[in-house]
């Protein structure tokens, strides 16, 4: 049997903390389906269409990872695409204790799914999708932020 993982996310935008993880991932598991989620609580900064883009051309060349885009509850998309593992990439314990509760629930909805936590790079440990907001909303150069191959 394949060990599929799902990296999901809003990915608004793809970090190279993101990046940093499917790089640790990719070792580990036969097949990665970054899943490029829509979040009806959240404002986004680039449509789904853009973020969905953005995701694709940052992973055009690495075998083994597959970018699709998503609505709904994380656990049933994994269901539905026979993944067995989600990934998760930590920056500090306020992500452990936010990501934490949720592999609980996802395991109770799907025993068989396992919730799989990275640790980032410390040099990735600062960046997040909301700075890299706010910094592009402010006309801020934030190249050194995003993986190689991605421009805004």
């Amino acid at each position: 049997m394949s060990r599929i993982a799902v990296f999901p996310g809003s990915f608004d935008p793809i970090t190279i903390g993101h990046y940093s993880i499917v790089e640790k991932a990719l070792p580990l598991f036969d097949k990665i389906i970054i899943a490029v989620g829509t979040n009806t609580s959240k404002n986004y900064l680039f449509d789904a269409a853009k973020r969905l883009e953005l995701v694709q051309k940052a992973f055009e060349s690495m075998a083994g990872v597959e970018i699709l885009a998503f609505e709904g509850l994380t656990v049933d998309f994994c269901k539905v695409h026979n993944a067995q593992f989600i990934v998760r990439g930590l920056r500090n314990n306020i992500d452990f204790e936010y990501e934490k509760p949720i592999a609980e629930i996802n395991k109770k909805h799907l025993p068989e799914l396992e919730t799989i936590f990275l640790i980032t790079d410390a040099e990735h440990s600062c960046v997040s999708s909301s700075i890299v907001r706010e910094l592009i909303k402010n006309k801020s150069n934030v190249d050194q932020f995003l993986p190689p191959s991605v421009n805004l």
